[in-house]
């Protein structure tokens, strides 16, 4: 039972070892940011961050809201 736990952990130790180096020899760090993904760029998809910062820009178009009155102002 031992044995086995000790190989699985070799395993995944060896396999983060090839990522990393396989990552460090590409000299290039891949871009894993929602934004960077062309697929989602086409589709008008982005991150949250950047779709709250163009939901918040003022729109000169907008139509004014009116302020209701509570119901206990009415009291």
């Amino acid at each position: 039972m031992l044995e086995t736990i000790y190989l699985t952990a070799l395993i995944v130790a060896i396999c983060m070892i090839l990522l990393c180096i396989g990552i460090l020899f590409k000299r290039k760090f891949p871009n894993s940011h929602v934004s960077g993904n062309k697929e989602m760029q086409k589709r008008g998809i982005g991150c949250v961050q950047s779709q709250d910062r163009e939901a918040r820009k003022d729109n000169p178009h907008r139509i004014a809201e009116r302020v209701k009155q509570e119901a206990c102002d009415n009291n």
